[in-house]
């Protein structure tokens, strides 16, 4: 078999973790620590988070869609190739090494998609974008942690708590639709989606196809 090879380390703004991309011959590895966070063959259920968000947004002339955390860009590519040419797609990446590898030994993954003219990047903590201005997005999508919970950043709570949530749906034009990415199930967070009044859809989907772990999507309305 072939070994795992460490090809960087980089440090997570305001946190004592770091994010680790390790590559296994074509399959690449973005870990936190040792806590696997993405992998390569595993594009499935990042690229429904995508496809299930331009679904509902199928209508708008001009959408303008967030997305929280670039990863290794499976949910940008996806979103590209399903929205407009009129569309406009902001990038929150808090990371700027995670970028970094998307246009070096990531740039097969990565596709061109950073350099779509339709495509704005932020090095920037996607909280602080969603707060600054508010009926804004069509779409917010958030894919940032394994689940509705501050793993990757603990400052990330704060966007699933009441008052994140708040800020979200202030953020969304009518109609608008937070769409949040988990590993797993979340009743609490489904309850907190309503309670911020939210209508909301719970849709459980394949990390691989119709195989691999079982992810699940919230798709919030405004």
């Amino acid at each position: 078999m072939i070994p795992w090879e460490h090809l960087d380390t980089a440090a997570i703004p305001g946190e004592t973790g770091s994010l680790r991309l390790m590559r296994r011959g074509s399959e690449f590895s973005i870990q936190l620590d040792r806590n696997e966070l993405m992998n390569s063959r595993l594009s499935g259920s990042e690229e429904a988070l995508a496809r299930l968000s331009a679904e509902r947004i199928a209508g708008v002339k001009t959408p303008r869609v967030l997305i929280g955390g670039y990863g290794m860009g499976f949910t940008l590519r996806a979103a590209l190739s399903l929205l407009p040419g009129t569309a406009q797609v902001s990038v929150a990446e808090i990371v700027p090494a995670v970028l970094a590898w998307a246009r070096g030994p990531m740039a097969e993954l990565t596709g061109g998609s950073l350099d779509d003219p339709r495509v704005s990047i932020r090095e920037a903590d996607v909280a602080a974008v969603i707060r600054e201005r508010p009926g804004v997005w069509d779409a917010i999508l958030l894919d940032v942690d394994n689940g509705p919970d501050g793993l990757t950043r603990s400052a990330n709570d704060r966007l699933y708590d009441a008052a994140g949530l708040g800020a979200a749906r202030a953020a969304l034009r009518p109609r608008g639709v937070l769409a949040v990415w988990s590993a797993h199930p979340d009743a609490a967070f489904s309850r907190r989606l309503a309670q911020a009044g939210f209508s909301v859809e719970e849709v459980g989907t394949r990390a691989r196809g119709k195989r691999g772990a079982r992810h699940v999507i919230w798709l919030a309305r405004r």
